[in-house]
């Protein structure tokens, strides 16, 4: 598998607009825990190995556990995941799914947990994930073996 085009040597400027938005989710009050889940859960979907596999590392390193890593997958049928959490990766889930809409229900559920100001900054936090990872899928970007 080849790597494609670099976003970032091709296209510096737009490179340089992602990474601010990056930037601008790390200064949010969103936690590490959530920033990780989302990031997770939307390249597991996405299908976007280079992210999957960097953002797992980084849960690690932040102290994730593997069993709630290996369990995101299903965690609606699982006990690991606390009220928000779910609130949040449900958020996630369907704002990926996009063309499917969000339901009242997931955005309001959000909302009472989270707060508008928490849930605004999810929202980023989903959208800029997702954009990464349609940079990763698009231009081909490979995991490096450990």
């Amino acid at each position: 598998m080849t790597t494609r085009i670099k976003m970032d040597q091709v296209e510096p400027n737009g490179y340089k607009a992602i990474l601010g938005l990056e930037k601008f989710i790390e200064s949010t009050s969103v936690s590490r825990t959530h920033k990780d889940l989302i990031k997770i859960r939307a390249s597991q979907i996405n299908g976007c190995a280079f992210c999957i596999d960097m953002h797992t590392k980084e849960a690690r390193k932040a102290g994730e556990t593997e069993q709630r890593i290996y369990a995101l997958n299903a965690w609606r049928d699982t006990p690991f995941f606390t009220e928000e959490e779910r609130a949040v990766l449900a958020l996630t889930e369907e704002v990926t799914l996009i063309s499917n809409h969000v339901k009242d229900e997931t955005y309001l559920t959000a909302e009472k947990l989270l707060g508008e100001a928490y849930l605004a900054q999810v929202i980023m936090a989903v959208i800029t994930i997702n954009a990464w990872n349609r940079i990763g899928i698009t231009t081909m970007l490979v995991p490096a073996q450990d």
